[in-house]
């Protein structure tokens, strides 16, 4: 199994080995038994943001945005349909800056909303301003190449 790939439960942030190869046939948590993928951003918070960015083969897509701020609003929509055109090649997620502030000053975001692409547990792309669901696909293909 030197194809298998370490995925993170969205539902009970279980750690999965699924083979690379299944990845398309929509494979489910081998503790909950929920959908590994469900084409929706899965909600980080202080407890699971280093289980799901730094334990995930996949690369991970992180929204850090507040609930207070226009733009994240208004491209939440755009975010949560990207997620179903690049699962399961990326995992896409949210954080909630008003709630996590420290996560928000760990990673030092400092407008938002700001798209952050980790792969491997570290941050190798960075874009700020809210962004239509073309774009954001464009722009994560382009960083992964």
């Amino acid at each position: 199994m030197s194809d298998a790939l370490h995925l993170v439960c969205p539902h009970c942030d279980a750690v999965n080995r699924v083979p690379a190869t299944r990845l398309a046939e929509a494979p489910n948590c081998g503790r909950c038994g929920k959908p590994l993928f469900t084409a929706h951003p899965v909600e980080l918070d202080a407890a699971n943001f280093d289980r799901h960015v730094g334990r995930s083969d996949v690369p991970v897509l992180v929204d850090f945005w507040a609930p207070w701020c226009g733009p994240c609003r208004t491209m939440a929509p755009a975010f949560a349909q990207a997620a179903g055109l690049l699962e399961p090649q990326l995992r896409l997620a949210k954080l909630d800056t008003e709630a996590h502030q420290a996560l928000a000053a760990r990673f030092g975001i400092r407008s938002i909303p700001t798209l952050a692409l980790f792969r491997g547990g570290r941050e190798i792309a960075r874009q700020a301003g809210a962004m239509s669901a073309a774009d954001i696909v464009r722009w994560v293909r382009g960083q992964l190449g």
